[in-house]
């Protein structure tokens, strides 16, 4: 090969590389230049995007703290609170029982006199004419049907009498006055005269029977 030609070989690569530098340098030229403000935007967005979920991944990696155990004061002071408020509970249903049963008793007994007013004008009414009529079997008649009356007024409460005549003698619906003779011997051992009549409430005794007992 010919200097000439040696030459002419070197110029040539020599160019080459002076247009390969050319156009490095413009690309970085064009990487260095500002950016438009929607660039600028979105590189932001990204970069917060990016962050956020780094944060998030730390909150998830970051340990749960423990419930923070109670005091052995602490757990007294709870336990006395529970208490004392069950004794204000317990205080408060025991006033409001007692009142319930205060007025109901008033109710209960304000309800039987008002259905004993009846009975009562019904005797007064009958002392009228006891004084004022000379027929006697007319107020025979209106006693008997206020006995009636109040009897009937008394089964309607739950009120029976103790059937005690002839009857063996029973120390739980009876009480012995007295003791005779029986007049027969099948009355050895029961009721032969009642002194006074039992009766029971609601099938609970609310007065024994006075009786007189054969033997």
């Amino acid at each position: 090969m010919s200097k000439k030609a040696a030459k002419k070989k070197t110029d040539n690569k020599t160019r080459e590389e002076m247009k390969e530098n050319k156009e490095t340098n413009e690309e970085q030229v064009t990487d260095n230049s500002p950016q438009t403000p929607e660039q600028e935007k979105g590189t932001s967005e990204d970069k917060s995007s990016h962050t956020n979920e780094n944060d998030a991944e730390v909150k998830e990696e970051a340990p749960q703290e423990a419930p923070k155990e109670k005091t052995d004061a602490e757990k007294l002071q709870d336990m006395e609170e529970k208490y004392l408020r069950l004794v204000a509970e317990y205080d408060n249903y025991r006033k409001r029982t007692l009142r319930e049963k205060m007025e109901l008793s008033k109710s209960a007994g304000a309800d039987i006199l008002v259905n004993l007013l009846p009975v009562k004008d019904d005797f007064e009414r009958a002392l009228s004419h006891l004084n004022a009529d000379s027929d006697l079997e007319a107020v025979k008649e209106g006693i008997d049907l206020i006995f009636t009356k109040f009897s009937e007024f008394l089964k309607q409460r739950g009120i029976k009498e103790i059937d005690a005549m002839e009857q063996p003698f029973d120390t739980d619906v009876h009480e012995a006055v007295t003791k005779i003779p029986a007049p027969t011997d099948d009355l050895k051992g029961k009721v032969v005269d009642v002194i006074e009549k039992g009766y029971t409430l609601q099938d609970k005794v609310i007065r024994f029977a006075k009786v007189v007992v054969g033997e």
